[in-house]
């Protein structure tokens, strides 16, 4: 079920009254309603997916509960070593077989051997690598003895197959979302016309901005050796922009939807494009992923804690693996290889002053070409990309060959509006200004929103992009 279709915008409804009419006494019963409700959205793309997600939540609480009890440390690390085995090895299976035989099959025919492997037609369950991490951090940080184990397996169902995060994040902690679903619920306005306006302002960057984008950016990426030059130069300036729109209004949706219920996810993004430094990209963009791998990769691995050399080896092994996690294609391998080149880079240049919007500018330039990395379908096509990218043809200004100028520059007027929301959020949040949290403007925002969706946005619904990760 996607949050940009009818069904869900029937299903929501009727979640909620539900919720907040029908069982708001029990609070048992309220969970169990998270549940079935986010079992009925998850199993809307194919049902069968449940049992994985059954089984993953099964496992790691009775791992929890045995970590808990478990006094003997070389026990618990063998409890540990089974969660992680079993939700790493279903991840495995399902994201990566295919990647792993074609290669091992690829790699014997370089050197003149050929070997028979059989691929298999494997369908990637939606959102798996996000709820895989999400009990992951549970089981991890109970043996950790950062969280107790919990004894309620309705709550702890709820916190991992929690419908507005499940798909696509943020990937939340047991530490911030699971004692949410021990207290009791109260109905609050304010949060929920604040919800309601993160959804619509999700909605607008997704149907009015990513999904208008799209069209112009799938059709250079997916026919790419037909085009040179300025085509492929504006692909590359509105990807960047398609999918920070695309995942960022994800993100708010989900961030939106589970303040109806009464819920706080954390914030998944920042105003990633004013960054000033790498470093500081990697903490405005998919901030709960970017934590993860901190928390659990570049930490355990020993961090910033030993040499230089080591540090950078243990940022460049955490981005190798990021981009591994974002598909099964030696593009994200590369792309991950570049930012933890680039954040090893934006360690040293620290010391290095100048003005801010310079740093701001360069940090997104290099952002966005490392942008035709990820979104490129294969090495071929991006060995094309960089080899054409500047054979400009000077008699087309703008060089839009599937376009209208009409279209091109409403598309060039949201960006600017983004950019300028953008810069009004960061300005508020370092001014502790909470203007947008007066119902008055809340409602008067919201109206915007849904007008500019309803004149604007594409209605050919479209997937998300992290729907594929």
């Amino acid at each position: 079920m996607l949050f940009n279709s009818i069904d869900f915008a029937i299903f929501l409804p009727i979640v909620f009254i539900l919720y907040w009419f029908v069982t708001n006494r029990n609070l048992k019963l309220q969970n169990l309603l998270i549940v079935v409700a986010s079992y009925v959205f998850y199993g809307w793309w194919d049902w069968r997916f449940l049992s994985l997600i059954t089984f993953s939540i099964v496992v790691d609480y009775l791992m929890g509960l045995l970590l808990g009890k478990e006094e003997n440390q070389r026990k618990r690390k063998i409890l540990l070593l089974v969660s992680i085995v079993v939700n790493l090895g279903f991840l495995g299976f399902f994201k990566y077989y295919n990647f792993f035989v074609d290669n091992f099959v690829a790699a014997f025919s370089f050197f003149g051997r050929d070997i028979k492997a059989n691929s298999l037609n494997i369908i990637l369950p939606v959102g798996i690598s996000f709820y895989t991490f999400q009990t992951l951090s549970y089981t991890i940080d109970v043996y950790r003895r950062k969280f107790e184990p919990t004894k309620d397996f309705i709550a702890f169902a709820a916190f991992v197959s929690f419908f507005p995060n499940l798909v696509a994040g943020p990937i939340e902690r047991a530490t911030n979302l699971l004692p949410q679903f021990y207290s009791k619920r109260v109905f609050n306005w304010e949060k929920a016309n604040k919800g309601f306006l993160l959804i619509c302002w999700g909605l607008f960057m997704k149907i009015v901005i990513a999904d208008n984008l799209a069209f112009y950016v799938n059709t250079i990426f997916n026919d790419i050796e037909s085009f040179k030059g300025l085509p492929l130069i504006w692909a590359t300036f509105f990807f960047t922009f398609q999918i920070y729109c695309d995942f960022a209004g994800y993100s708010y949706i989900a961030i939106g939807t589970a303040k109806f219920f009464g819920f706080d996810l954390m914030t998944n993004f920042r105003q990633p494009y004013l960054a000033v430094s790498f470093s500081e990209f990697w903490k405005r963009w998919h901030i709960s992923l970017s934590s993860w791998f901190k928390d659990y990769v570049y930490i355990p691995l020993g961090g910033n804690r030993k040499t230089t050399i080591a540090t950078n080896f243990n940022i460049l092994i955490t981005f190798l693996v990021s981009g591994f996690w974002h598909g099964a294609n030696w593009t994200f391998i590369i792309w991950g290889l570049i930012h933890g080149l680039l954040n090893i880079l934006s360690r040293n240049l620290t010391k290095i002053k100048t003005f801010k919007f310079i740093r701001i500018s360069f940090v997104f330039g290099i952002t966005m070409f490392t942008w035709v990395v990820f979104r490129a379908n294969s090495i071929h096509d991006l060995i094309y990309f960089f080899t054409n990218f500047f054979k400009i043809n000077t008699s087309k200004i703008i060089g839009l060959p599937t376009m209208e100028r009409s279209d091109f520059l409403m598309l060039i007027i949201f960006i600017v509006v983004l950019f300028i929301v953008d810069i009004l959020i960061s300005y508020f949040e370092k001014q502790k200004v909470k203007l947008y949290e007066k119902t008055f403007v809340l409602s008067i925002l919201s109206s915007i929103l849904l007008l500019s969706i309803y004149l604007f946005g594409s209605f050919e619904v479209q997937e998300f992009i992290y729907f594929q990760f």
